[in-house]
């Protein structure tokens, strides 16, 4: 992949970032009561006032961001266009970029339709799928590298790499329905969604510019041409949704954030590192399965409760009566209560013994952990641990993947 002149092309897409920045953090304002007359609006269930607030303002970010790549677009190719010579353009490497694209605007376009029509879980999970195709196709048509290294204690047995065929596409298809169902499940509290992918975003261009010396340069170029003009509207839109949030993020935010990372780790060909940066998101999602999959009741918002007297957040929780969790259910809760990860309580009500358990997310964790938090300090905390977990995933990439690999 010869992408121009990478470092003119690098400087010229930093230029972009930074205008899309300030263009963004302009005119998400001049949108709120477009929003709000739209009826695209929410309330802050953590506010003691109910005022409305603009919702899934992510649309706008998602469509700066657009527009500076489509305006970039000619730059990595700017020799070749030049040249004009037959045969010398490089339609595969043109080809990535434009499916990457289309991908990326086909989620921004679902996550908005999320936002607007209230779509249902079974719905959320099948919009990823089908904006990974054109981005799944062209990976088929241009590339096709379905073999895993293996490592060095396991050659012996199945050789330097193994060849995983179509469970290589499955893998892939399912990476972009995680990363984008990831970020929307680890949310609930101002500033968290923009926030982690702030982290992630940076976390892999600095893993982008450390390897520009190494094998897939070119593939660390590709990377940084989407990151970094991701990172420059993600921080425009975090500023206006930070605690108290001027305006509400959306769907449409998560799942435009969730396809960009799955998209430059396909075709970046680092998607096990891009999964290293989603440590806290696995972790949620792992701790989030007895109420995902609806072993034990899982109510329509998970996120934490406004504890009045307080002024401050605490865990939130639900309610079944005892004894109606099926088999699975049962295990889960003993299991978790075990490792002290929830905290079950039991009493007599109305309709007799009912049993209260906090809801699996890590928002609510780390409230039953460190007892009522105001909302600021708990994103504060929430985007110190994906930080931390970051620098664990360099330490893994770098350290203790020596173990296991060649380098």
């Amino acid at each position: 992949m010869e992408l121009g002149d990478s470092g003119l092309t690098i400087a010229v897409n930093a230029v972009m970032s930074l205008t899309a920045f300030f263009l963004c953090l302009n005119i998400i304002p001049k949108f709120k009561e477009m929003f709000l007359k739209a009826n695209l609006c929410g309330i802050d269930l953590n506010k003691e006032n109910k005022n409305k607030i603009p919702e899934a303002l992510g649309v706008v970010c998602g469509a700066v961001f657009l527009c500076t790549m489509f305006l970039f677009m000619p730059m990595p190719f700017y020799k070749q266009l030049a040249d004009n010579t037959p045969g010398k353009f490089p339609h595969h490497e043109y080809i990535h970029y434009l499916a990457a694209l289309l991908s990326i605007c086909c989620m921004v376009f679902l996550g908005f339709a999320d936002d607007v029509l209230d779509l249902r879980w079974r719905h959320k999970l099948l919009l990823p799928t089908f904006a990974s195709l054109p981005l799944l196709t062209v990976y088929f048509i241009n590339i096709n590298a379905t073999n895993v290294i293996m490592p060095k204690q396991l050659r012996w047995l199945l050789g330097f790499d193994l060849n995983l065929g179509p469970l290589y596409y499955l893998y892939m298809g399912m990476l972009a329905v995680f990363c984008t169902n990831a970020i929307n499940i680890h949310s609930g509290v101002n500033g968290l969604e923009v926030g982690q992918s702030c982290v992630i975003s940076l976390s892999v261009l600095i893993f982008n510019f450390t390897e520009m010396q190494g094998e897939h340069r070119m593939g660390h170029v590709f990377s940084i041409y989407f990151m970094m003009p991701f990172l420059a509207v993600s921080t425009a839109l975090l500023f206006h949704n930070w605690y108290p949030s001027r305006v509400f993020v959306g769907d449409t935010y998560c799942y435009f954030s969730g396809m960009t990372f799955a998209v430059v780790g396909i075709l970046s060909h680092f998607s096990k590192t891009m999964l290293l940066f989603f440590i806290p998101q696995v972790i949620n999602f792992i701790y989030s399965i007895p109420q995902l999959f609806h072993f034990v009741p899982c109510p329509r918002h998970r996120l934490p409760r406004l504890n009045p007297e307080l002024g401050k957040l605490d865990a939130s929780y639900t309610v079944y009566k005892t004894g109606s969790l099926n088999k699975m259910g049962q295990i889960f809760v003993k299991l978790f209560s075990l490792f002290r990860l929830i905290s079950v309580k039991e009493g007599v009500g109305e309709n007799g013994l009912y049993t209260q358990v906090n809801n699996f997310t890590l928002n609510n964790f780390i409230l039953r952990t460190f007892g009522p938090l105001h909302e600021q300090t708990l994103v504060i905390i929430l985007l110190a641990i994906q930080i931390i977990c970051s620098g664990v995933a360099f330490i893994i990439r770098y350290q203790l993947a020596k173990i296991f690999y060649d380098s």
